[in-house]
């Protein structure tokens, strides 16, 4: 037979009505699909569309390093020219250093106002941190500095001094470190720097899905310092768009793993430093450090006496432990910064 190629079937018209049908279909999955699915979705997609803005805003204005004010009525009438600032620790972020400012506010509020260093998430970069600071100073007509050295942020504040009295002939009043590292060698677990330091300077940076699962495995393994509800929650914290950045970290570990204190030796002026920690610390050698800070600069080291014991972390835990700190910085005050009429109490009319 001849071969013969089938026609296609015609496309039959649709039938009068069926276009109504089906949009009277949809209408009823429609009326099916729940007013309360549709109030929690577009909730939730209302709740997402405002993190996302949140978190482009706080990494935004976080590229650069901040002087953040902690407000106090009483140091900002009766010290309008003395100023703290408190120079966060590793991985501290903008809010905690203010909170720590906070926790020991009744104990530094007394001499002045309270500042903290916010890091820029670019990085650790001291010329930048000297800028903010000095503009700050010039800002707020300042004449007294008091500098609080928050773990490495001890390292930071001593350099920071330094390049104060040199660049701009500002001098610092007072340097207070609490349980500061003097070197790389005074860090317990300070195998972790060689391959977080190389990775930085090879231009490797974490993201910060992966710092998370690097911050619970670090806290995991120092577990003795911290209760297992703090480690899961600090963890967290570090995957908050509030918390410092990879680059900012990564950066900061660069920073302890080459800090020389000896290159600051003689550059204070008439800086005094007091030395604070705790024997039970099982972060940074608090012996080693502390004899180290003391031999270095013991023309400006006042006090070096003075422990944290009892305070919960060991390490520096000035916000967690107000009440183990407080009496040690008024103590050192009233001692080497006593106020006019020989007490630590000024009468408010």
């Amino acid at each position: 037979m001849p071969y013969r190629e089938e026609a296609e079937p015609l496309e039959q018209p649709e039938q009068p009505g069926t276009h109504q049908a089906r949009l009277l279909a949809d209408a009823a999955a429609l009326k099916r699909f729940s007013r309360r699915g549709f109030l929690a979705g577009a909730g939730a997609s209302a709740v997402l569309a405002a993190d996302m803005l949140y978190t482009r805003r706080v990494q935004a204005e976080r590229r650069v390093n901040r002087i953040l004010q902690v407000p106090d009525d009483f140091a900002d009438a009766y010290y309008p020219n003395a100023s703290w600032f408190l120079f966060p620790g590793f991985k501290t972020s903008w809010e905690e250093a203010q909170w720590i400012l906070n926790a020991l506010r009744g104990a530094l509020n007394k001499r002045g106002q309270l500042a903290a260093v916010g890091y820029s998430n670019q990085g650790l970069d001291i010329d930048q941190v000297v800028i903010a600071v000095i503009e700050h100073v010039r800002a707020k007509k300042l004449t007294k500095l008091y500098f609080y050295g928050h773990s490495f942020g001890g390292m930071v504040a001593t350099q920071v001094a330094a390049r104060l009295r040199e660049l701009h002939g500002v001098e610092v009043e007072f340097i207070l470190l609490d349980s500061t590292p003097y070197s790389r060698s005074d860090v317990l677990d300070e195998s972790w720097f060689d391959g977080v330091v190389f990775l930085y300077e090879s231009g490797f940076r974490f993201p910060s899905v992966l710092r998370g699962g690097y911050e619970l495995g670090e806290r995991v393994i120092h577990k003795d310092e911290r209760t297992w509800r703090q480690i899961i929650d600090q963890s967290w914290e570090q995957l908050s768009p509030i918390a410092p950045s990879s680059v900012l970290i990564q950066s900061e570990s660069a920073y302890i793993y080459h800090f020389d204190g000896n290159r600051f030796v003689d550059q204070l002026g008439g800086a005094r430093m007091a030395y604070i920690g705790n024997p039970n610390d099982r972060t940074v050698r608090y012996q080693a450090a502390r004899s180290a800070w003391s031999a270095a600069f013991d023309p400006h080291m006042v006090s070096t006496d003075r422990q944290t014991t009892g305070a919960l972390p060991a390490h520096a835990s000035p916000g967690w432990s107000p009440l183990v700190y407080r009496p040690i910085v008024e103590g050192l005050m009233d001692e080497f910064f006593p106020l006019p009429r020989g007490g630590s109490k000024v009468s408010v009319f």
